[in-house]
């Protein structure tokens, strides 16, 4: 039996579609923690935001030549991750009914932390994506605005509503 010929693709060769594994590597330590703790905040479920995370990342790896050059490669794994998360909630829920909330902290949290979290948790969904992303992962109006898919005006109201209940609710409980 003879060898099979192998197509090779010219995209394939170094420089033309290579991922680039260090320099993802590099982003991905940099980055990987800050958006899995900015997903779990977002989604109040530690375990769904490693998963979401994780397949984020997974997808940035894929398409690393284009993701790396976006103006903030991290909020583009923030939003592909809340995307993945949210598509996961919407199919459990139409096959069983929800169940107790099971996030469990990475540490135990301080009182202030539980009050926050709990004043965070709320918030809609979409105003704790914005707190999240302005306030957590340190974004600006322009790169949360892009990174969930929103304009400018829809993000500043949502973080100006959303902190207005926070400063209400973490007021309340001093």
């Amino acid at each position: 039996m003879g060898v099979l010929p192998v197509a090779v693709d010219d995209d394939a060769a170094p420089g033309h579609g290579d991922p680039e594994p260090e320099a993802f590597e590099a982003f991905y330590r940099a980055n990987v923690d800050r958006v899995f703790r900015a997903l779990a905040v977002t989604l109040r479920h530690d375990e769904l935001a490693r998963e979401a995370v994780d397949e984020a990342m997974a997808r940035a790896y894929a398409k690393w030549p284009t993701v790396r050059h976006l103006d903030n490669p991290a909020g583009w794994v923030f939003r592909v991750g809340l995307n993945w998360a949210t598509s996961w909630w919407r199919k459990v829920r139409r096959e069983r009914p929800p169940a107790a909330d099971t996030a469990s902290p990475l540490a135990p949290p301080s009182d202030s932390a539980l009050a926050a979290r709990d004043a965070l948790a709320q918030l809609p969904t979409p105003q704790r994506a914005v707190v999240t992303c302005r306030i957590l992962l340190d974004l600006t109006t322009a790169e949360t605005a892009v990174a969930l898919g929103l304009s400018e005006g829809t993000v500043k109201s949502r973080l100006s509503r959303g902190l207005a209940v926070l400063r209400t609710a973490l007021g309340e409980k001093e």
